[in-house]
């Protein structure tokens, strides 16, 4: 028998109660990357099937929304580096390593992320926070929460990409 998915494997230790849905999210998404990316090969991680995004392009993706959504829920606004990243994360590159780099970064964001979210004090959550160049309205809840949320949906396109490109994509008569 397999080990359950993260969120039932009990609470994450200096995690507040209230972020451990955030965390648990953020560590399932971690096991699903390091499961995925390194079966892929260059041209299959690269993949852009029916004009669909690539699966590195989803990783990337993830990596830098988790940066900037928890930019803004520290109150900060974006860096001039993250602003070039976030336009860089379409772009291929096939290269020697480049899935297990991707997946070390990956690793690192989340771990990134999780140190800020054991620094999180729990009475700060409702605070309000501005979101963007518009400055549209969320609070650090919110923005934790849309973080996890986000690198789900993008790792579950990143696995079901995956799918695709290597023809595991196949219906079944049901």
């Amino acid at each position: 028998m397999s080990e359950p998915e993260v969120w039932l494997r009990g609470a994450l230790p200096d995690v507040a109660p209230l972020l451990q849905p955030v965390a648990h999210g953020l560590l399932q998404c971690r096991l699903e990357v390091r499961a995925t990316v390194p079966t892929l090969s260059d041209s299959e991680l690269w993949a852009t099937p029916g004009g669909a995004a690539s699966a590195g392009y989803h990783v990337r993706h993830a990596i830098g929304s988790l940066d900037r959504l928890f930019t803004y829920a520290r109150g900060e606004q974006l860096s001039t580096t993250q602003l070039h990243a976030l336009k860089a994360e379409g772009k291929s590159e096939e290269r020697v390593g480049i899935q297990e780099a991707l997946v070390a970064d990956f690793d690192a964001a989340v771990e990134h992320a999780l140190a800020q979210i054991r620094a999180t004090d729990p009475a700060t959550l409702l605070e309000p926070r501005e979101v963007g160049r518009g400055r549209l309205p969320s609070t650090v809840l919110g923005l934790l929460f849309h973080a996890a949320e986000h690198t789900q949906r993008h790792v579950g396109q990143l696995v079901t990409t995956a799918k695709v490109v290597r023809g595991g994509g196949q219906s079944r008569d049901t």
